[in-house]
């Protein structure tokens, strides 16, 4: 037996051979450097300590000069040089790694037997492809629905050629197998390319994407690196988008593409019947997406016509779109999107299939919900019967009369015009009143699946909900997806991607990606309503504030303030919770009373439930009512505290109850 002293271990270790590895009576076992099954030949070690090592492994060199890594070499290590919070990953196979590696300072990781396969493709040792049968692709067995996974040398589809597929699980086209190690090429001429591994994560000077993995072909010199598949593109491309073939065009100088209308490098493709000339990604561009931003499809369109020349500014990024080059467009909202933007988050749209191009179904149309009895000279509907309460609403402007009362809708205090029951206490804002009975929400994905699509949601009422965007339990209105059966508050689910609020001159947009401090509250944001204009940003919850508010601290309605009142430090102090309030922060304010306080403190952890309403869910024998007492306060019959937030109530002979919201939640839940 040959012993060997090996690195990473105490003790010595046996080479054992098929026959002695199995005599052992160790079964299978897995190698203590790599993770993976030992097979014949393979190093034990001589104490019996339960320490296998694949030959390969045991002799894998502690410094790997690569070829492919000229600059430094490769070091082996026993762990990861990582906190245990950083996943370490291979460079060259995409797994995790776990135990020993090799490792560079450059960031560059290795499995043991990766660094040692790359190596002998850069040594042109290719031992290990003689007995593997070469794999077509059109008649794999393994080709499912044409999913064959990538190569690991180009990270291109193993579908686009022949490939070797290794026991080991590596993967290799052919072509990569017998790559030169340098080459020189028509779009850089100054020096030679070699052959190498992307380790200051550059952008290919063709596509401009970064390739994290693999191999590519790059010049130190001039800190450039083009992918493997960039330097031989096919001559001729056809795709099913498109009437005609593409003809590959190379070109010394920059292009703009007509598909996308950005930048092109070296490689352009060009349609001679259409005189249009586009990015190789670009020829297969979906033709039509359904998209989280916009109710309707939208078309991908080389130009617009003359008449939508009026400047279209990107729905996503709210930049100005040349509408010369391609776009994703909605004639009949004027509703355009940068190429790149409408495609830039893969979760937030869905490609139209061919057989659903024509069919306009996908595109529903919503309903009103009510029914119209009466209108006035202006053609407005004075009396409606409405689908969620069974007597007739009447229309009114006489806030005076009413000032006080919520909508049943939204739940927010009644302005502008509204409806109202003569016979019960039932008040709607007529923009409330006019919501569609169906809904396509356009940003929800029910939990597990991917964007599909806008989802259908139904109105509903006379329920308790909790709405999945700003996290407020109600009673009022929501929209409930049929699928998943999530609700989502009216305020929410009709707020719009550009909006206008009282406490600024300009329009405030929605960018998906910014991060700011909320100029309404102070807190850290991912996302915000942005002024174009001005630095201000205003996260969700600010946007959707209610203006006017009521509180037991004043007798007065209290108004949202957006500026400090002034500059006196006794005005900088919440009349509720009688703490100090930062005076950059929007606030509550009566200013026949002087009162002042936090948004929080006026709107309490339950702004969305209506006083006085019904809750009929539970075990109780009778409907209870929401209710806040002030300023007497009854003991909880659950808890025996003090009842000063929201409560639920039955008061008539027989039965006084009285119970906090959250106690009476938490016996309902303790009895199910």
């Amino acid at each position: 037996m040959e012993e060997l002293k090996n690195y990473g271990h105490q003790h010595p270790l046996l080479m054992l051979n098929e026959e002695q590895l199995l005599g052992n009576g160790n079964g299978v076992v897995d190698c203590s450097r790599c993770g993976e099954k030992v097979s014949a030949p393979c190093f034990s070690c001589v104490e019996c300590c339960g320490f296998y090592l694949h030959r390969t492994c045991a002799e894998a060199p502690l410094e790997l000069n690569h070829p492919f890594h000229r600059h430094h070499p490769l070091l082996l290590l026993q762990n990861p040089p990582y906190t245990s919070d950083t996943r370490c990953v291979c460079d060259f196979c995409n797994e995790a790694c776990e135990k020993f590696i090799y490792h560079c300072s450059c960031g560059l990781d290795f499995h043991i037997k990766c660094a040692l396969f790359t190596f002998n493709i850069a040594e042109r040792n290719l031992k290990e492809l003689e007995h593997v049968a070469l794999e077509d692709p059109s008649f794999s067995s393994k080709n499912d629905g044409g999913n064959l996974g990538k190569c690991f040398a180009c990270w291109e589809p193993l579908a686009i050629d022949t490939y070797f597929s290794l026991d080991c699980g590596f993967n290799l086209h052919k072509k990569c197998a017998e790559l030169p190690p340098k080459m020189g090429h028509v779009c850089h001429r100054k020096h030679p390319l070699l052959l190498q591994f992307n380790s200051e994560r550059l952008s290919c000077k063709i596509c401009q994407v970064t390739q994290q993995r693999g191999f590519l072909y790059g010049c130190s010199t001039c800190n450039l690196a083009i992918h493997i598949d960039c330097l031989s593109p096919l001559p001729v491309i056809e795709d099913k988008s498109h009437q005609h073939p593409f003809t590959l065009f190379w070109r010394q100088i920059p292009f703009i593409c007509d598909a996308c209308g950005t930048e092109g490098h070296h490689v352009a493709y060009e349609c001679c019947t259409c005189s249009i000339m586009v990015h190789k990604k670009c020829i297969s561009l979906p033709r039509i997406i359904r998209h989280v931003y916009h109710v309707h499809r939208v078309f991908h369109t080389y130009f617009i016509h003359k008449e939508y020349s009026e400047s279209l500014n990107c729905i996503w990024c709210h930049e100005v779109v040349d509408t010369e080059y391609g776009s994703y467009f909605c004639a009949d909202c004027n509703v355009i999107f940068h190429v790149n933007c409408a495609l830039k988050e893969k979760e937030w749209y869905c490609i139209v299939s061919q057989e659903n191009e024509d069919d306009k179904s996908l595109d529903i149309p919503v309903n009103s919900i009510t029914k119209v009895l009466e209108t006035n000279d202006a053609g407005e509907a004075t009396l409606i019967e409405h689908c969620k309460h069974r007597h007739y609403l009447m229309l009114s402007d006489k806030i005076s009369e009413h000032g006080d009362k919520c909508c049943d809708g939204c739940l927010l205090l009644i302005s502008a015009k509204f409806y109202h029951c003569m016979r019960c206490d039932f008040f709607l804002h007529k923009s409330c009143a006019e919501l569609p009975k169906m809904d396509l929400i356009l940003d929800h994905r029910c939990a597990g699946k991917p964007f599909s699509g806008s989802k259908s949601f139904i109105l509903t009422s006379d329920c308790m909900f909790e709405c999945d965007i700003c996290g407020y339990l109600s009673n009022g209105f929501s929209y409930k997806c049929n699928e998943c059966g999530i609700h989502r508050c009216v305020q929410c689910a009709t707020l719009q991607n550009d909006v206008k609020i009282p406490g600024h001159k300009h329009p405030l947009l929605f960018y998906y990606n910014y991060e700011e401090q909320c100029s309404g509250c102070g807190t850290d944001i991912s996302c915000a309503f942005r002024c174009k204009d001005c630095n201000f940003h205003l996260c969700n919850l600010c946007v959707l504030r209610p203006t006017r508010v009521r509180h037991k601290c004043d007798q007065h309605i209290l108004a949202l303030t957006y500026d400090k009142v002034n500059d006196y430090l006794e005005y900088h102090y919440c009349d509720i919770c009688e703490e100090n309030k930062d005076s950059k922060n929007w606030f509550y304010h009566c200013e026949t009373c002087d009162t002042s306080a936090h948004v929080d403190c006026v709107l309490g952890k339950y702004p969305l439930i209506k006083l006085g309403s019904t809750y009929n869910e539970g075990d109780h024998p009778h409907p209870l009512t929401f209710v806040k007492k002030f300023p007497y306060y009854p003991e909880c019959v659950e808890c025996g505290k003090s009842c000063e937030d929201l409560s639920l109530e039955y008061a008539e002979p027989g039965c006084k109850y009285i119970a906090h919201w959250e106690c009476r939640k938490s016996a309902i839940r303790g009895r199910c």
